[in-house]
């Protein structure tokens, strides 16, 4: 959710077109997903708003495609700045390979989300970000600890994540 706001303000460097746009895409590509994943938890649809059987993601993953998708075209048609329609291009793309690695081995979608909003920040505002790389040291951390993810599943999903800033880095040149 931090990650679109984040990139507004570096695009825009304004309150109004940072909240609007930042707003849009963490409400489609983050609060409106976990809110059918919540919904999903509650009436039993699946087991909780981990989601840890994997056959039971394929809706959650769908639907957060869906909002995503529906945000996209949201940016094009209003005109957003094209970085931020980037990042939503980034992200699509993310759950489209992270969907479907995790429909046969479980890859940390978290460790890919974490590393990508780093690096993507590093790219768009400075390597001073690189930094935060700590935090997704924390996030994988805490996946294994958790017992959701092997270690293997968390460095996979965080060189996903890597990927998907190439891909940002790529459509933003």
């Amino acid at each position: 959710m931090v990650l679109p706001l984040g990139l507004a303000w570096v695009v825009t460097k304004a309150l109004l077109p940072t909240l609007g746009w930042g707003l849009l895409i963490a409400l489609t590509s983050s609060i409106l997903p976990m809110i059918v994943i919540i919904w999903g938890a509650r009436t039993g649809r699946w087991d909780g708003h981990h989601v840890r059987n994997r056959r039971g993601r394929l809706v959650p993953l769908l639907a957060v495609i869906g909002f995503s998708a529906i945000g996209l075209v949201l940016l094009i048609v209003f005109r957003a700045p094209w970085p931020l329609i980037a990042l939503d291009i980034t992200f699509l793309a993310t759950l489209f390979v992270t969907s479907a690695i995790t429909l046969k081995w479980k890859v940390s979608i978290h460790a890919a989300v974490a590393m990508s909003a780093v690096a993507i920040m590093a790219i768009a505002s400075g390597p001073e970000w690189w930094f935060a790389t700590l935090l997704v040291g924390a996030v994988g951390w805490s996946r294994v600890h958790l017992q959701d993810h092997t270690t293997a599943q968390v460095i996979v999903g965080a060189l996903t994540g890597m990927l998907a800033a190439g891909l940002f880095a790529l459509l933003t040149q």
